[in-house]
């Protein structure tokens, strides 16, 4: 397996997140986690790469168990493992290129051509060739989407953790991001985790999905299986049921989306 949650129980301000999450994604797979506002999504996400640690209960990814890594070991980790945030977390005051360029620089040490024909072959992976000199406020919002999945392959990892990424995308979008995920999932061989409560997303593109509510996995299984599922919290979700509102993040964002 290439990401393995087992028990998983976090908390905030006593408030308790994530209860007991089990999780395991394997090679290769487009792997969904669907789930309301407020069910822990993100958080859950967030173990993945470290950024979270769980309160009780172990994180493996690539075969290492980082629950309690320190932040160096963690380095190497976050070299094969991208997470593209909600936001698409760009530095509004540099460009495109040095945008791309910045995990380059942080984690490798290579030379500044070699940056820059990284940085050109990853933004033409997203369809965005010949942007480099665009300042973020320049572009749209499913522009500035797709530089941020740009950064997060440039790495060449073997994982790409994806958070909301279609949020606040019209459907034309929408479906741009979806298509590209597909595409660099088998072009790159990387295995992709998606976080998201939109349903044509999610079964568009996965091949396994999981539902969180509650702070624990209450079923998962492939795209199919889940698409006519009759457990009762799935068919409430799929039914547009929604969960309780989010709390702060730490971290930054909603703790609980």
């Amino acid at each position: 397996m290439v990401i393995e949650l087992a028990g998983v129980c976090k908390a905030f301000g006593g408030q308790p997140v994530l209860r007991g999450v089990d999780l395991s994604i394997r090679a290769g797979e487009t792997f969904t986690i669907l789930g309301g506002s407020g069910s822990g999504k993100s958080v859950c996400l967030k173990h993945m790469i470290g950024l979270l640690r769980p309160d009780q209960g172990r994180v493996k990814v690539l075969g290492n168990d980082i629950t309690e890594m320190s932040e160096h070991d963690l380095i190497e980790v976050r070299t094969a493992v991208s997470m593209v945030f909600q936001s698409a977390a760009l530095f509004d005051s540099l460009t495109v290129y040095e945008n791309v360029a910045y995990p380059l620089r942080e984690h490798l040490r290579v030379s500044e051509d070699r940056i820059a024909a990284r940085v050109a072959e990853s933004l033409e992976a997203v369809g965005l060739a010949g942007v480099e000199e665009k300042m973020p406020s320049e572009l749209s919002g499913g522009m500035r989407k797709r530089v941020g999945v740009a950064r997060g392959v440039a790495l060449e990892p073997k994982v790409i953790l994806y958070d909301e990424p279609t949020t606040g995308l019209d459907p034309a979008n929408q479906r741009r991001i979806g298509e590209l995920i597909v595409s660099l999932q088998r072009e790159l061989d990387v295995t992709s985790v998606i976080v998201t409560h939109e349903l044509e997303l999610c079964f568009a593109i996965s091949d396994r999905v999981a539902l969180l509510k509650g702070g624990r996995i209450v079923e998962e299984g492939d795209a199919e299986a889940m698409r006519t599922s009759a457990h009762p919290d799935v068919r409430a979700f799929l039914d547009g049921v929604r969960d309780a509102p989010d709390i702060e993040d730490p971290l930054g964002g909603s703790a609980r989306a």
